[in-house]
């Protein structure tokens, strides 16, 4: 189990706590969830509880939980099942509905819920404060993080492919080689680089800037 020591709510710095470790074909079980303002204690109980329960269901594969910057009251647990059946049992299960029963007097509003793999998940809208429109990022920062990904992976991925072509030169034919390059850029970006990376730059992403 592999873990990153989170801040304390209300801390200088967002927390992201990991626990497990997500498949790059997993299916991601996002909540969102605004608490009220003195409420991270009783919060982050709930949370600990929640988080040990939830392992115990087939198909878990992880969590993560984006915890709030200095002053805020927002969070997103992330969780990771193998299939959508698994994460739909969970979200549907018994349990979980005792649960968000247990953390309602602490939310501000009632929670978000999405259920998505690979591109799904990239730029999910953020939950606003209540009667807005959900806050998505701007467009230039979705380019901006896009070519960041895909720029170092046309580089590298043909170099890698190189002696697999030079051996086998069926596969190096001008049009075949492009297309399994292509495949293999886009199979990365999808299910293993951008779930992760937008989960990392997540606060950036959102943040309002003083241009879209």
């Amino acid at each position: 189990m592999k873990s990153s020591r989170p801040s304390t709510p209300g801390g200088s710095n967002a927390g992201t706590e990991q626990r497990g470790s997500a498949s790059a074909d997993s299916v991601s079980f996002v909540v969102r969830h605004r608490v009220h303002a003195g409420a991270h204690i009783a919060y982050e109980a709930w949370l600990v509880e929640t988080m040990r329960v939830a392992a115990a269901f087939i198909g878990h594969r992880g969590v993560q939980v984006v915890r709030p910057t200095a002053g805020g009251v927002d969070y997103i647990i992330i969780v990771d099942f193998a299939t959508h059946d698994d994460a739909t049992r969970w979200h549907k299960s018994a349990e979980r509905s005792r649960l968000i029963d247990a953390v309602q007097p602490h939310l501000e509003v009632a929670e978000q819920v999405t259920v998505g793999a690979g591109i799904d998940y990239w730029f999910q809208p953020e939950a606003a404060t209540t009667g807005e429109t959900p806050m998505k990022p701007p467009a230039w920062k979705q380019w901006l993080i896009t070519t960041s990904v895909i720029w170092p992976l046309t580089m590298v991925v043909p170099w890698a492919f190189g002696p697999v072509f030079k051996a086998l030169p069926a596969l190096g034919v001008y049009g075949v080689s492009h297309g399994i390059l292509a495949s293999v850029i886009v199979a990365m970006v999808v299910w293993m680089i951008m779930p992760r990376y937008t989960r990392l730059v997540h606060h950036w992403l959102f943040r309002k800037e003083l241009f879209p």
